[in-house]
């Protein structure tokens, strides 16, 4: 099932439950998926990973909301948003843990035979394609920093 169908599927029970926040999050999705189908140049069809990269990029707009609005103490402007995240989090899939991107952050630097700072963009392309929706860049890119340094 395409991710545009079960963002659907999720509308009409967050609808049947009243659920607000839910559906405010799956009208989101379905929003940015209109409109990646419909830029010009577009097939009308999405890959997989783009969807997966537009849902990560959802989730990180709604982070970095949050995280503003925690730091101005506005802690009820960001309980709705990192409600949404919770929403949004479950198209992705499921999250790799530190441990395991650190194992693979090292095993490329030792196949790549990375060596510093100059290599960090080298490093974080494979690592990134490698782990495409299973991590997100900030996690992939402090562990590959804090193993080059």
């Amino acid at each position: 099932m395409s991710l545009q169908q079960q963002v659907m599927e999720k509308m009409k029970e967050a609808m049947k439950a009243k659920d607000k926040v839910a559906l405010e999050s799956l009208r989101a999705i379905k929003s940015a998926l209109l409109l990646a189908s419909t830029e010009s140049g577009s097939d009308g069809e999405m890959s997989e990973e783009a969807e997966i990269q537009l849902v990560q990029k959802l989730v990180k707009q709604r982070k970095d909301s949050a995280a503003i609005f925690i730091e101005q103490g506005r802690q009820d402007l960001a309980d709705p948003e990192l409600a949404q995240i919770a929403v949004i989090e479950q198209f992705l899939p499921e999250q790799m843990s530190e441990e395991e991107v650190e194992k693979i952050v090292i095993e490329t630097i030792a196949s790549t035979g990375a060596e510093g700072m100059k290599d960090m963009g080298k490093v974080m392309g494979i690592v990134s394609k490698k782990l495409a929706g299973q991590a997100d860049g900030k996690t992939i890119s402090t562990i590959v920093k804090s193993k080059l340094m």
